[in-house]
Protein backbone atom coordinates (compact mmCIF):
# COMPACT_ATOMS: atom_id res chain seq x y z
CA UNK A 1 0.00 0.00 0.00
CA UNK A 2 0.91 3.52 -0.89
CA UNK A 3 1.20 5.45 2.12
CA UNK A 4 1.49 9.19 2.75
CA UNK A 5 2.62 11.12 5.96
CA UNK A 6 1.26 14.24 6.33
CA UNK A 7 3.68 16.13 9.00
CA UNK A 8 1.48 19.44 9.74
CA UNK A 9 -1.25 16.72 10.94
CA UNK A 10 0.72 14.19 12.16
CA UNK A 11 -1.47 11.51 10.40
CA UNK A 12 -1.04 8.61 8.10
CA UNK A 13 -3.18 7.64 5.27
CA UNK A 14 -2.29 4.22 3.54
CA UNK A 15 -4.01 3.47 0.18
CA UNK A 16 -4.15 1.12 -2.33
CA UNK A 17 -6.67 0.28 -5.94
CA UNK A 18 -7.52 -3.21 -5.90
CA UNK A 19 -7.63 -5.13 -9.35
CA UNK A 20 -11.86 -4.68 -9.41
CA UNK A 21 -11.06 -0.44 -8.93
CA UNK A 22 -12.32 -0.58 -5.24
CA UNK A 23 -10.23 2.63 -3.37
CA UNK A 24 -8.91 1.33 -0.13
CA UNK A 25 -7.96 3.56 2.43
CA UNK A 26 -6.61 3.24 6.07
CA UNK A 27 -5.97 5.81 8.77
CA UNK A 28 -3.86 4.03 11.33
CA UNK A 29 -4.88 5.37 15.07
CA UNK A 30 -2.57 2.98 17.20
CA UNK A 31 -3.61 2.47 20.90
CA UNK A 32 -7.33 3.40 20.35
CA UNK A 33 -9.65 0.44 21.34
CA UNK A 34 -12.68 1.74 18.93
CA UNK A 35 -12.33 0.99 15.05
CA UNK A 36 -14.42 2.20 12.17
CA UNK A 37 -15.20 1.30 8.45
CA UNK A 38 -17.04 3.45 6.07
CA UNK A 39 -18.18 1.87 3.07
CA UNK A 40 -19.53 4.21 0.39
CA UNK A 41 -20.51 4.03 -3.06
CA UNK A 42 -20.49 7.45 -5.56
CA UNK A 43 -24.18 7.28 -5.93
CA UNK A 44 -26.88 9.51 -4.19
CA UNK A 45 -30.40 11.15 -4.39
CA UNK A 46 -29.58 13.41 -7.59
CA UNK A 47 -28.41 9.89 -9.44
CA UNK A 48 -31.75 9.21 -11.15
CA UNK A 49 -30.99 9.23 -15.26
CA UNK A 50 -28.16 7.44 -16.16
CA UNK A 51 -26.82 5.30 -19.14
CA UNK A 52 -26.39 1.41 -18.78
CA UNK A 53 -25.77 -1.03 -21.05
CA UNK A 54 -25.65 1.85 -24.28
CA UNK A 55 -29.28 3.29 -23.00
CA UNK A 56 -30.49 6.15 -20.77
CA UNK A 57 -32.42 5.31 -17.70
CA UNK A 58 -34.74 7.19 -15.78
CA UNK A 59 -35.13 5.84 -12.72
CA UNK A 60 -37.89 6.99 -9.83
CA UNK A 61 -36.70 10.04 -7.53
CA UNK A 62 -35.65 8.76 -3.96
CA UNK A 63 -34.62 4.93 -5.65
CA UNK A 64 -31.22 5.36 -3.67
CA UNK A 65 -32.20 6.11 -0.69
CA UNK A 66 -35.00 3.20 -0.95
CA UNK A 67 -32.14 1.00 -2.13
CA UNK A 68 -30.07 1.82 0.84
CA UNK A 69 -32.77 0.54 3.48
CA UNK A 70 -33.13 -2.56 1.49
CA UNK A 71 -29.67 -3.42 1.37
CA UNK A 72 -30.08 -4.76 5.10
CA UNK A 73 -31.87 -7.46 4.00
CA UNK A 74 -30.13 -10.76 3.29
CA UNK A 75 -31.18 -14.56 2.83
CA UNK A 76 -30.24 -15.17 6.70
CA UNK A 77 -32.28 -12.00 7.54
CA UNK A 78 -30.83 -8.93 8.46
CA UNK A 79 -27.30 -7.59 8.76
CA UNK A 80 -28.30 -4.61 11.07
CA UNK A 81 -29.10 -7.24 13.52
CA UNK A 82 -26.29 -9.20 13.07
CA UNK A 83 -23.55 -6.87 13.47
CA UNK A 84 -25.41 -5.77 16.54
CA UNK A 85 -25.35 -8.77 17.50
CA UNK A 86 -21.38 -8.43 17.09
CA UNK A 87 -21.22 -5.66 19.72
CA UNK A 88 -21.22 -3.34 16.74
CA UNK A 89 -23.17 0.19 16.15
CA UNK A 90 -24.11 0.07 12.11
CA UNK A 91 -25.89 2.20 10.01
CA UNK A 92 -26.62 3.95 6.48
CA UNK A 93 -27.50 7.40 4.98
CA UNK A 94 -28.21 8.65 1.95
CA UNK A 95 -27.09 11.70 0.50
CA UNK A 96 -27.04 13.67 -2.70
CA UNK A 97 -24.04 12.17 -4.54
CA UNK A 98 -23.40 9.45 -2.23
CA UNK A 99 -24.62 6.30 -0.07
CA UNK A 100 -22.15 5.14 2.83
CA UNK A 101 -22.92 2.33 5.24
CA UNK A 102 -20.97 1.85 8.42
CA UNK A 103 -20.22 0.90 11.85
CA UNK A 104 -17.78 0.94 14.60
CA UNK A 105 -17.11 -2.00 16.99
CA UNK A 106 -14.18 -2.11 19.78
CA UNK A 107 -14.43 -6.41 19.12
CA UNK A 108 -14.98 -8.48 16.04
CA UNK A 109 -13.78 -6.19 14.15
CA UNK A 110 -12.94 -7.92 10.91
CA UNK A 111 -15.87 -10.04 11.40
CA UNK A 112 -18.11 -6.84 11.43
CA UNK A 113 -16.17 -5.91 7.88
CA UNK A 114 -16.62 -9.09 6.33
CA UNK A 115 -20.17 -8.45 6.81
CA UNK A 116 -20.61 -5.50 5.98
CA UNK A 117 -18.71 -6.19 2.54
CA UNK A 118 -20.71 -8.71 1.91
CA UNK A 119 -24.30 -7.43 2.38
CA UNK A 120 -23.59 -4.58 0.68
CA UNK A 121 -22.04 -6.33 -2.56
CA UNK A 122 -24.78 -9.10 -2.70
CA UNK A 123 -28.03 -7.55 -2.67
CA UNK A 124 -31.41 -9.60 -1.96
CA UNK A 125 -34.69 -8.15 -2.76
CA UNK A 126 -38.10 -10.22 -3.43
CA UNK A 127 -41.37 -8.11 -4.93
CA UNK A 128 -43.38 -8.85 -1.57
CA UNK A 129 -40.25 -7.09 0.44
CA UNK A 130 -39.88 -4.30 -1.70
CA UNK A 131 -43.98 -3.59 -1.73
CA UNK A 132 -43.48 -3.95 1.95
CA UNK A 133 -40.82 -1.18 2.28
CA UNK A 134 -43.01 1.57 0.02
CA UNK A 135 -45.29 1.63 3.17
CA UNK A 136 -42.62 2.35 5.74
CA UNK A 137 -40.64 4.59 3.13
CA UNK A 138 -43.71 5.97 2.24
CA UNK A 139 -44.90 7.21 5.94
CA UNK A 140 -41.49 8.40 6.56
CA UNK A 141 -41.37 10.87 3.77
CA UNK A 142 -45.35 12.49 5.05
CA UNK A 143 -43.54 12.33 8.58
CA UNK A 144 -40.68 14.84 6.49
CA UNK A 145 -43.07 16.66 4.66
CA UNK A 146 -45.15 17.94 7.89
CA UNK A 147 -41.83 19.39 9.34
CA UNK A 148 -41.28 23.13 8.34
CA UNK A 149 -37.86 22.60 8.28
CA UNK A 150 -37.79 20.40 5.21
CA UNK A 151 -40.17 22.44 3.52
CA UNK A 152 -38.43 25.59 3.92
CA UNK A 153 -35.41 24.02 2.60
CA UNK A 154 -37.20 21.99 0.03
CA UNK A 155 -38.63 24.72 -1.37
CA UNK A 156 -35.59 26.73 -1.38
CA UNK A 157 -34.14 23.79 -3.54
CA UNK A 158 -36.98 23.46 -6.14
CA UNK A 159 -36.66 27.57 -6.52
CA UNK A 160 -33.43 27.52 -7.29
CA UNK A 161 -33.20 24.99 -9.79
CA UNK A 162 -35.38 24.03 -12.83
CA UNK A 163 -33.46 21.53 -14.11
CA UNK A 164 -31.41 20.31 -11.59
CA UNK A 165 -31.85 17.06 -9.88
CA UNK A 166 -30.63 18.85 -7.07
CA UNK A 167 -34.43 19.92 -6.69
CA UNK A 168 -35.36 16.44 -5.98
CA UNK A 169 -35.41 15.42 -2.45
CA UNK A 170 -33.34 12.73 -1.41
CA UNK A 171 -35.73 9.71 -0.16
CA UNK A 172 -38.61 11.22 -3.23
CA UNK A 173 -42.22 11.41 -3.22
CA UNK A 174 -44.79 9.23 -1.86
CA UNK A 175 -45.97 8.94 -5.72
CA UNK A 176 -42.49 8.36 -7.17
CA UNK A 177 -41.39 5.59 -4.62
CA UNK A 178 -44.53 3.81 -6.11
CA UNK A 179 -43.37 3.29 -9.13
CA UNK A 180 -39.55 1.31 -7.31
CA UNK A 181 -39.47 -2.67 -8.42
CA UNK A 182 -37.28 -4.85 -7.28
CA UNK A 183 -36.15 -4.72 -11.19
CA UNK A 184 -35.35 -1.06 -10.73
CA UNK A 185 -33.55 -1.79 -7.41
CA UNK A 186 -31.36 -4.81 -9.16
CA UNK A 187 -30.53 -2.21 -11.84
CA UNK A 188 -29.86 0.36 -10.20
CA UNK A 189 -27.54 -2.00 -7.48
CA UNK A 190 -25.53 -3.48 -10.83
CA UNK A 191 -24.93 -0.16 -11.98
CA UNK A 192 -23.13 1.66 -9.07
CA UNK A 193 -22.50 -0.59 -6.68
CA UNK A 194 -19.34 -2.00 -7.93
CA UNK A 195 -16.07 -1.37 -6.39
CA UNK A 196 -14.89 0.24 -9.25
CA UNK A 197 -17.60 3.00 -8.30
CA UNK A 198 -16.85 2.64 -4.17
CA UNK A 199 -14.26 3.09 -1.56
CA UNK A 200 -13.61 1.12 1.73
CA UNK A 201 -12.23 3.48 4.78
CA UNK A 202 -10.83 2.21 7.61
CA UNK A 203 -10.13 4.35 10.94
CA UNK A 204 -8.59 2.66 13.92
CA UNK A 205 -5.80 0.40 15.40
CA UNK A 206 -5.80 -1.85 12.14
CA UNK A 207 -3.32 -3.06 9.84
CA UNK A 208 -3.98 -1.62 6.55
CA UNK A 209 -2.90 -4.60 4.44
CA UNK A 210 -4.79 -7.13 6.28
CA UNK A 211 -7.61 -4.86 5.96
CA UNK A 212 -7.01 -4.79 1.77
CA UNK A 213 -6.98 -8.86 1.87
CA UNK A 214 -10.33 -8.79 3.54
CA UNK A 215 -11.67 -6.66 0.72
CA UNK A 216 -10.00 -8.59 -2.00
CA UNK A 217 -11.27 -11.52 -0.65
CA UNK A 218 -15.11 -10.75 -0.01
CA UNK A 219 -15.72 -8.26 -2.98
CA UNK A 220 -16.55 -9.09 -6.14
CA UNK A 221 -13.09 -9.22 -8.96
CA UNK A 222 -15.14 -7.57 -11.71
CA UNK A 223 -15.23 -3.86 -10.99
CA UNK A 224 -17.78 -2.53 -13.51
CA UNK A 225 -17.79 0.27 -16.11
CA UNK A 226 -17.96 3.91 -15.29
CA UNK A 227 -21.53 5.04 -15.75
CA UNK A 228 -22.17 8.49 -17.27
CA UNK A 229 -24.59 10.63 -15.38
CA UNK A 230 -27.23 13.13 -16.20
CA UNK A 231 -27.88 15.66 -13.26
CA UNK A 232 -29.61 18.31 -16.12
CA UNK A 233 -28.37 21.24 -17.64
CA UNK A 234 -29.18 24.02 -15.30
CA UNK A 235 -29.14 27.52 -16.91
CA UNK A 236 -28.11 30.17 -14.65
CA UNK A 237 -31.61 31.66 -13.55
CA UNK A 238 -33.45 30.95 -10.70
CA UNK A 239 -36.50 28.96 -11.33
CA UNK A 240 -38.77 31.28 -9.29
CA UNK A 241 -37.93 34.19 -6.55
CA UNK A 242 -40.15 33.52 -3.94
CA UNK A 243 -42.34 30.90 -2.88
CA UNK A 244 -44.07 30.68 0.95
CA UNK A 245 -46.32 28.25 2.65
CA UNK A 246 -48.83 28.39 5.21
CA UNK A 247 -48.17 25.57 8.47
CA UNK A 248 -48.53 25.18 11.79
CA UNK A 249 -45.75 27.55 13.24
CA UNK A 250 -45.77 29.97 15.82
CA UNK A 251 -44.03 32.50 13.89
CA UNK A 252 -43.01 32.92 10.67
CA UNK A 253 -39.40 31.42 9.12
CA UNK A 254 -37.53 31.64 6.02
CA UNK A 255 -34.94 30.57 3.97
CA UNK A 256 -32.67 32.80 1.19
CA UNK A 257 -30.72 31.47 -0.89
CA UNK A 258 -27.62 32.50 -3.78
CA UNK A 259 -27.44 30.07 -7.04
CA UNK A 260 -23.97 30.09 -6.97
CA UNK A 261 -21.54 28.84 -10.36
CA UNK A 262 -21.23 24.78 -10.23
CA UNK A 263 -18.38 23.86 -8.58
CA UNK A 264 -15.09 22.31 -10.34
CA UNK A 265 -13.50 18.38 -9.79
CA UNK A 266 -10.79 18.08 -7.86
CA UNK A 267 -9.05 20.66 -5.32
CA UNK A 268 -10.53 23.60 -6.49
CA UNK A 269 -14.49 21.58 -5.61
CA UNK A 270 -12.35 21.28 -1.99
CA UNK A 271 -11.04 25.01 -2.02
CA UNK A 272 -14.69 26.41 -2.74
CA UNK A 273 -16.00 24.64 -0.12
CA UNK A 274 -13.66 25.93 2.14
CA UNK A 275 -13.78 29.76 0.46
CA UNK A 276 -17.62 29.42 0.94
CA UNK A 277 -17.76 28.26 4.89
CA UNK A 278 -15.33 31.37 5.56
CA UNK A 279 -17.60 33.29 3.38
CA UNK A 280 -20.70 32.56 4.98
CA UNK A 281 -19.28 33.06 8.57
CA UNK A 282 -17.82 36.48 7.29
CA UNK A 283 -21.46 37.64 6.06
CA UNK A 284 -23.90 35.47 8.40
CA UNK A 285 -21.92 34.09 11.58
CA UNK A 286 -22.99 35.25 14.87
CA UNK A 287 -20.11 37.91 15.27
CA UNK A 288 -20.42 39.51 12.05
CA UNK A 289 -21.29 43.29 11.95
CA UNK A 290 -25.11 42.11 10.05
CA UNK A 291 -25.80 39.19 12.26
CA UNK A 292 -24.92 42.14 15.63
CA UNK A 293 -27.19 44.82 13.82
CA UNK A 294 -30.08 42.82 12.80
CA UNK A 295 -30.15 41.04 15.88
CA UNK A 296 -30.19 44.53 17.82
CA UNK A 297 -33.05 45.64 15.51
CA UNK A 298 -34.86 42.56 16.38
CA UNK A 299 -35.08 40.99 12.78
CA UNK A 300 -33.61 37.84 13.69
CA UNK A 301 -33.01 35.69 16.63
CA UNK A 302 -30.36 32.79 18.13
CA UNK A 303 -32.16 30.27 15.18
CA UNK A 304 -30.41 32.88 12.52
CA UNK A 305 -27.34 30.60 10.56
CA UNK A 306 -25.95 29.73 7.11
CA UNK A 307 -24.47 27.21 5.00
CA UNK A 308 -22.89 26.69 1.82
CA UNK A 309 -23.34 23.43 0.04
CA UNK A 310 -21.75 22.05 -3.37
CA UNK A 311 -23.73 19.53 -5.15
CA UNK A 312 -22.58 17.79 -8.62
CA UNK A 313 -23.41 20.78 -11.32
CA UNK A 314 -25.09 22.31 -8.23
CA UNK A 315 -23.81 25.39 -5.47
CA UNK A 316 -25.58 27.79 -2.85
CA UNK A 317 -25.24 29.72 -0.33
CA UNK A 318 -28.17 30.12 1.75
CA UNK A 319 -29.31 31.79 5.69
CA UNK A 320 -32.64 31.60 7.39
CA UNK A 321 -34.28 31.14 10.91
CA UNK A 322 -37.27 33.10 12.44
CA UNK A 323 -37.69 36.25 11.76
CA UNK A 324 -41.11 38.52 11.13
CA UNK A 325 -39.50 40.23 7.96
CA UNK A 326 -37.65 37.66 6.02
CA UNK A 327 -37.91 40.26 3.04
CA UNK A 328 -36.08 42.94 4.71
CA UNK A 329 -33.20 40.30 6.41
CA UNK A 330 -33.11 39.18 2.88
CA UNK A 331 -32.44 42.59 1.63
CA UNK A 332 -29.74 43.25 4.22
CA UNK A 333 -28.01 40.55 3.51
CA UNK A 334 -27.42 41.32 -0.26
CA UNK A 335 -26.64 44.96 1.14
CA UNK A 336 -23.83 43.61 3.05
CA UNK A 337 -22.76 41.32 0.93
CA UNK A 338 -22.35 44.30 -1.88
CA UNK A 339 -20.67 46.55 0.81
CA UNK A 340 -17.66 43.59 1.82
CA UNK A 341 -16.92 43.27 -2.01
CA UNK A 342 -16.72 46.32 -2.77
CA UNK A 343 -15.36 48.13 0.24
CA UNK A 344 -13.32 44.95 1.58
CA UNK A 345 -13.03 42.88 4.41
CA UNK A 346 -11.50 43.79 8.24
CA UNK A 347 -8.31 42.16 8.03
CA UNK A 348 -9.17 41.13 11.77
CA UNK A 349 -11.94 39.69 11.50
CA UNK A 350 -10.98 37.99 8.03
CA UNK A 351 -8.11 36.63 10.27
CA UNK A 352 -10.36 35.80 13.03
CA UNK A 353 -12.79 33.80 10.77
CA UNK A 354 -9.73 31.89 9.30
CA UNK A 355 -8.15 30.86 12.55
CA UNK A 356 -12.00 29.26 13.39
CA UNK A 357 -12.31 27.67 10.25
CA UNK A 358 -8.74 25.80 10.14
CA UNK A 359 -9.47 24.87 13.75
CA UNK A 360 -12.68 23.23 13.18
CA UNK A 361 -11.16 21.46 10.40
CA UNK A 362 -8.70 20.34 12.86
CA UNK A 363 -10.98 19.13 15.49
CA UNK A 364 -12.70 17.17 12.23
CA UNK A 365 -9.50 14.41 12.63
CA UNK A 366 -10.37 13.88 16.77
CA UNK A 367 -13.67 12.44 14.54
CA UNK A 368 -13.41 8.54 13.30
CA UNK A 369 -16.11 9.24 11.39
CA UNK A 370 -15.09 12.94 9.78
CA UNK A 371 -12.07 11.22 8.74
CA UNK A 372 -13.71 8.49 6.91
CA UNK A 373 -16.47 10.48 5.11
CA UNK A 374 -13.94 13.15 4.32
CA UNK A 375 -11.59 10.38 2.84
CA UNK A 376 -14.12 9.71 0.81
CA UNK A 377 -16.35 12.97 -0.17
CA UNK A 378 -12.38 13.80 -1.52
CA UNK A 379 -11.64 10.78 -3.25
CA UNK A 380 -15.33 10.83 -4.96
CA UNK A 381 -14.52 14.49 -5.76
CA UNK A 382 -10.73 14.19 -6.73
CA UNK A 383 -9.24 15.99 -3.99
CA UNK A 384 -7.33 15.44 -0.61
CA UNK A 385 -8.83 16.29 2.57
CA UNK A 386 -5.90 16.07 4.16
CA UNK A 387 -3.82 18.89 2.40
CA UNK A 388 -6.05 21.23 3.56
CA UNK A 389 -3.54 22.93 5.16
CA UNK A 390 -2.31 24.42 1.78
CA UNK A 391 -5.38 24.84 0.27
CA UNK A 392 -5.88 27.38 2.94
CA UNK A 393 -3.02 29.54 2.62
CA UNK A 394 -3.93 29.86 -1.01
CA UNK A 395 -7.48 31.95 0.17
CA UNK A 396 -7.18 35.53 0.65
CA UNK A 397 -9.71 37.66 2.41
CA UNK A 398 -9.91 39.61 -1.44
CA UNK A 399 -11.08 36.28 -2.95
CA UNK A 400 -13.84 35.58 -0.26
CA UNK A 401 -14.50 39.62 -1.43
CA UNK A 402 -14.79 38.32 -4.89
CA UNK A 403 -16.82 35.43 -4.08
CA UNK A 404 -19.15 37.48 -2.06
CA UNK A 405 -20.20 40.42 -4.70
CA UNK A 406 -20.64 37.64 -7.44
CA UNK A 407 -22.65 35.44 -5.73
CA UNK A 408 -24.73 37.11 -2.92
CA UNK A 409 -26.82 39.02 -5.45
CA UNK A 410 -30.01 39.85 -6.51
CA UNK A 411 -30.36 38.36 -9.64
CA UNK A 412 -29.54 34.97 -8.03
CA UNK A 413 -31.92 35.13 -4.99
CA UNK A 414 -34.58 33.16 -4.06
CA UNK A 415 -37.17 33.60 -0.73
CA UNK A 416 -38.45 30.22 0.97
CA UNK A 417 -41.15 31.44 3.46
CA UNK A 418 -43.28 29.60 6.27
CA UNK A 419 -45.48 31.78 7.38
CA UNK A 420 -48.17 30.77 10.74
CA UNK A 421 -51.88 29.55 9.13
Amino acid sequence: MNQSFYKRLGESVHRETLPNGLQICVVPKPGYAKKYAFFATRYGGMDTRFRLGGNWLDTPAGIAHYLEHKMFDTKEGNALQELAKNGAEPNAFTANAMTGYYFSSTEHFEENLEILLSFVSIPYFTEESVAKEQGIIGQEIRMIEDDPDWQLYARMMRALYSRSTAAVPIAGTVESISHITAETLYDCHRAFYTPSNMILTVVGDVDPIHIADIARRILPREGGPEIPRDYGEEPEAVAERETRLAMEVSIPQFLTAFKCRPPREGEDFFRTSLLGGMACDILLGDSSPLYLRLYDQGLINSSFGGDFEQLPGAACLYAGGDSKDARKVADEIRKEARRLSEGGIDEDFYQQVRRAAFGGQLRGLNSFENIAVSLTEGYFHGYDPFRFPQVFETITKDDIASFLGESVTEERAVLSEIVPK
